[in-house]
């Protein structure tokens, strides 16, 4: 796929360029990030590279991961990542995300999940946008409700992170959620009939 920039109010929602490998450097050495996310621990300036010169620009060429730098529209600060990964059933998507330290808790990583999701269920033809984080990533799951995402319950061993497996929360948000039709007619479960 040819790579694509969103817009919204404060945010842009851009392919990673190499000239972002500094920001990704420095905002990948806060101690969460290497934490909680799948990035590698530590996290070196050839990781940085990597990433914004190959992971992320083969990944829209082979349409398996839409990598998004988000930057503010005024100054163009890096705030975090976003990325949007095909998944093996079709229409089916999951959603990955970080927010660097001194961008954190203004909602820009609310307001580019939301974002993406709308361009997931528009553009891609998504009918399930999937969210998970390793159990205790209480900051990620705060910015899945915010964005809309249903808690569907937890999976042990859900998540492969620095070659240990590890219990994830889970959730998804679907099109109608968003107020958006689906590519494919949707039968939910009927709640059970009493006797």
């Amino acid at each position: 796929m040819e790579p694509i920039t969103l817009t919204t109010e404060r945010l842009l929602l851009r392919p990673f360029a190499p000239g972002d490998a500094d920001d990704v450097y420095a905002a990948c050495q806060a101690p969460d990030i290497q934490r909680w996310t799948v990035v590698p621990s530590p996290y070196g300036r050839a990781d940085a590279e990597l990433f914004t010169r190959e992971f992320s620009p083969g990944g829209w060429q082979d349409d398996s991961t839409y990598n998004f730098a988000v930057v503010l529209r005024e100054g163009g600060a890096l705030t975090g990542a976003l990325g949007i990964s095909r998944r093996s059933l079709p229409g089916t998507y999951e959603v990955g995300f970080w927010a660097a330290p001194g961008h954190r808790g203004l909602g820009h990583t609310t307001e580019a999940v939301l974002s993406a999701a709308h361009w997931t269920f528009t553009s891609l033809g998504g009918d399930r946008l999937e969210w998970r984080a390793e159990t205790g990533n209480s900051a990620s799951r705060a910015v899945a409700l915010r964005a809309g995402f249903r808690m569907e319950g937890d999976q042990r061993s859900g998540l492969l992170n620095k070659g240990v497996r590890r219990d994830t929360w889970t959730g998804a948000l679907l099109p109608s959620d968003l107020g958006l039709s689906g590519t494919h007619a949707y039968l939910p479960a009927a709640a059970p009939t009493r006797p």
